[in-house]
């Protein structure tokens, strides 16, 4: 069982930066591989970006490519997503998950998540 907690969201003017932060409990974090998804008012829940166990590689939607960044810290049991050149359209609420089998392609398959944080806001103003 892994429990996930995000923080770090927030509201920020557009062009800004905030840095997202997502806890794990439990002993196996290592081995898991980790993604963050956002889902705004109204819209589905989308894919953001992904990282495998140790960090190696890492995934990035489209949308966000060059502007965000994941990284883990192992030895923390915690995942960062960092996130520069915030626009409106970024904002949503942004959950970060974890998969006990691994990265499984780019790591953007919802549901190869296991479990999952609460979320935290992420708003960005014009």
């Amino acid at each position: 069982q892994v429990q996930l907690v995000e923080s770090g969201g927030g509201l920020v003017q557009a062009g800004g930066s905030l840095r997202l932060s997502c806890a794990a409990s439990g002993r196996t974090f290592s081995n898991y591989a980790m993604g963050w998804f956002r889902q705004a008012p109204g819209k589905e829940r989308e894919f953001v970006a992904a990282i495998s166990w140790s960090g190696g590689r890492t995934y990035y939607a489209d949308s966000v490519k060059g502007r965000f960044t994941i990284s883990r810290d192992n030895a923390k049991n915690t995942v960062y997503l960092q996130m520069n050149s915030l626009k409106p359209e970024d904002t949503a609420v942004y959950y970060c998950a974890a998969d006990r089998d691994g990265l499984y392609s780019s790591g953007s398959y919802s549901y190869r998540y296991d479990y999952w944080g609460q979320g935290t806001q992420v708003t960005v103003s014009s």
